[in-house]
């Protein structure tokens, strides 16, 4: 079963149009058709029998997308599932996921690779786009069959929960995405120096009595990958990056034109491991929090375009799992209903970032670097559409997400800016 299309035209009406792939800003409306854009912009009729969304005061933007998920399924289906993963994210604005492949059995072959798709499919709600894994069973071994999960839909390749500690293993599998135009998305963690950290290794971790990560752990990794990415030409997509430092070497990268993209979860730019005293379990994720300085450095790379996605690596776990002691509790925490809402009061309204940037970072450049369907309201693009509130107050409830995870560190925060309207393939799926 394909992903279904909405049936009824749908008119989005005199909402602010932020569309970058366009240059778009501009009061107006967006009308959607067979599940695609038929029109944006300007002030538009209304067709017989279409279906209207008053977006008067709200912003509309292409669907938000989110290269960086953990849907759990299959294996740990008690903790999320494709379905569950795909309306928490729907619930959160985002109209288009990629899932993680650290499941169990691992996504590295083209049977799971399907599988994880259909079952997006099956869910009707976001799409869902499977990464496979880099090496077989993750174990940094042997190349994973990339040419067939590339046939079976696969997006993207990671091994994302564990690094690529072989640097030639990492050198093969940049050379053979190359052929296939698709990114290579990298855990940079030096595990010598990280094993057995449970948070960033600082004043905090002093006074907790808890072994710390370096940040020298990530950076190892991140400055090794961009020299394989020089050398291979193939492109690295860095995920869930931490630390000043990372910002600074991505730039360096850049600077030489070495093909290398990078992203950063909105708990990294809103939180420092101050919220893990009192051994918050909520608050413990890898990499982990950090600084002021490097949560400052972060937002920086975000405004001038450094680092190039927002994403959440939502990572939902049980509540029995996070009730452990902090050392024995899992890394992680649940992210699509509260990202954008985090990026808005931490990015935003400081002033740190425009709406465009906020949209680019979280819609056009997923799509463009991910090569993915979406990403634009240009007309013939699909009909994946982000209507939301950036003024909009609400305090975080755990117990309201749509994701079977309960695990963030937001609880009972107040935040500024709400998904409203979520759309997908010409059809509402989603209304606050």
């Amino acid at each position: 079963m394909a992903h279904p299309i909405g049936t009824r035209d749908l008119l989005i009406k005199g909402g602010r149009i932020i569309d970058p792939s366009q240059g778009l800003d501009a009061v107006g409306d967006v009308l959607l058709r067979h599940g695609v854009v038929e029109a944006c912009g300007g002030m538009l009729g209304t067709p017989d029998g279409a279906e209207v969304i008053d977006a008067t005061g709200l912003v509309v933007a292409p669907g938000f997308i989110d290269v960086h998920v953990h849907l759990r399924e299959p294996g740990r289906e008690d903790v999320e599932t494709v379905a569950s993963g795909a309306h928490s994210a729907v619930a959160g604005g985002i109209t288009a996921v990629c899932a993680m492949p650290n499941t169990k059995p691992v996504t590295d072959n083209q049977a799971v690779v399907g599988f994880v798709k259909r079952q997006g499919e099956n869910a009707g709600l976001a799409r869902v786009y499977p990464y496979g894994a880099i090496s077989v069973g993750q174990r940094g071994e042997t190349l994973a069959e990339i040419a067939e999960m590339v046939s079976a839909g696969a997006v993207a390749f990671s091994d994302d929960g564990k690094p690529v500690e072989s640097a030639q293993l990492m050198r093969t599998a940049l050379e053979y995405a190359r052929a296939f135009n698709v990114p290579i998305a990298e855990h940079c963690e030096d595990m010598t120096l990280a094993r057995g950290g449970s948070m960033n290794e600082g004043i905090m971790s002093a006074k907790l009595g808890l072994k710390g990560i370096p940040a020298e752990a990530e950076e190892i990794y991140v400055i090794r990958d961009i020299l394989l990415a020089k050398r291979t030409g193939g492109h690295i997509h860095l995920c869930h990056l931490s630390t000043k430092g990372s910002v600074e070497l991505v730039r360096w990268g850049k600077e030489r034109g070495i093909n290398v993209t990078a992203e950063v979860c909105s708990h990294h730019i809103s939180l420092t491991d101050d919220a893990v005293d009192g051994y918050n379990t909520n608050a413990k994720m890898n990499p982990p929090l950090r600084t002021a300085e490097d949560v400052e450095a972060l937002q920086q790379g975000v405004a001038d375009g450094t680092i190039d996605l927002l994403v959440t690596d939502h990572a939902p776990h049980h509540y029995d799992e996070k009730e452990r002691e902090f050392a024995d509790a899992p890394n992680g925490i649940v992210g699509l209903e509260t990202a954008l809402a985090v990026n808005t009061t931490y990015l935003l309204h400081r002033g740190i970032i425009t709406l465009s940037q906020l949209v680019d970072a979280m819609s056009c450049k997923q799509a463009k670097i991910f090569r993915l369907p979406g990403g634009s309201l240009a007309r013939g693009s699909l009909a994946d559409v982000t209507v939301f509130d950036p003024a909009r107050s609400w305090t975080c409830a755990p117990t309201r997400f749509k994701s079977k995870g309960r695990n963030t560190p937001y609880a009972g925060h107040a935040f500024t800016g709400q998904a409203v309207h979520t759309v997908v393939g010409g059809r509402l799926v989603y209304s606050a």
